[in-house]
């Protein structure tokens, strides 16, 4: 497959539909296009494979990088695309997954696709419950894991029906508890999804270059570590490589440099516990291990644009 060297960066869901549908004006949901929701952050969008095949526009082959997660359950129909560096082929009965910011290009999609795609940001992801299952360890988000799913039959009608409840709860919701009932079921798909890929994990190997594997290690160690070490120099220590080198890669790689993803791992974690717990603010901040608190507060109003205070009082369900 030719790729085009152009990459295109897709930050939400209306830019997907501009980029990749001939109507920007198409709504995923007629019916949630008419309602105005008060509450909630983030977004989810969910499309029926069989709409976007009749609407995409002339992109085949070029490379973007969404700034969201994907996850597409393919029931009917063939498939092709790249996802990060590999060309994958998918038939019916699979699910496949694409991790925030990794490049994707779309190779064909044949007429006889039905499915699902929701698209979601990991602000969206963020649920009322302590103790959340955070996105970055869903093995098929991982770098150094294969992508995709073959679903038996059981699982394809389990997995359409989950889809079908998650879109059906998402047009109708009106109220908090609404919007985390449509949470809850994204959680539920990615959960299930998760059980099964662990259960078949051992059946398909995966081959990395080594800039990939050093990315994939890179994550992993700052999913690991970043409540402790927050500086790139401490993980290109770790990875025994020069930290100018370990930056040059991950932004190779990513499109993001190293620090990008230290600092979005401890925003991820402070909205997390703004959201979900009644600690102070100081509390946070000693909790992450923040020794000033102005700091801190300046450290995330600079990536976020808000104050701590300001974004619990904006998202956080009463």
């Amino acid at each position: 497959m030719k790729l085009s060297s152009k990459i295109k960066e897709i930050n939400d869901a209306g830019e997907f539909k501009e980029y990749y549908l001939l109507d920007a004006q198409y709504s995923f949901c007629e019916e949630c296009n008419r309602m105005d929701y008060a509450h909630g952050n983030g977004f989810l969008e969910i499309v029926a494979l069989e709409d976007l095949q009749k609407l995409h526009s002339r992109h085949i082959g070029h490379q973007a990088r969404r700034k969201f997660y994907s996850v597409v359950l393919l029931t009917a129909g063939e498939v092709s695309e790249v996802i990060g560096y590999q060309e994958y082929h998918f038939g019916p009965q699979s699910m496949y997954f694409i991790p925030e910011n990794q490049l994707h290009s779309i190779g064909s999609w044949s007429e006889t696709v039905k499915g699902f795609l929701c698209m979601f940001d990991a602000d969206y992801f963020l649920l009322c419950i302590k103790h959340q299952i955070k996105l970055n360890q869903f093995p098929f988000f991982q770098l150094d894991n294969v992508p995709y799913l073959k679903l038996s039959d059981r699982e394809t009608q389990m997995m359409t029906h989950l889809f079908w409840k998650l879109n059906s709860e998402k047009c109708q919701k009106t109220t908090l508890n609404d919007d985390l009932l449509v949470k809850m079921f994204l959680n539920i798909i990615l959960l299930e999804a998760e059980r099964i890929y662990n259960h078949k994990a051992a059946e398909q190997p995966f081959n990395l270059s080594r800039n990939e594997q050093l990315v994939a290690q890179f994550q992993l160690l700052v999913n690991q570590h970043f409540l402790e070490k927050k500086q790139v120099n401490e993980y290109a220590g770790m990875l025994h490589v020069h930290p100018h080198y370990l930056n040059d890669v991950v932004k190779e790689v990513s499109g993001f440099s190293a620090s990008y993803f230290i600092q979005k791992q401890l925003i991820q974690e402070t909205k997390s516990r703004l959201i979900q717990t009644s600690d102070t603010v100081s509390m946070i901040a000693a909790e992450l291990n923040f020794t000033d608190d102005s700091y801190f507060g300046r450290f995330f109003k600079r990536i976020t644009g808000s104050t701590p205070q300001q974004y619990r009082k904006q998202h956080r369900h009463q």
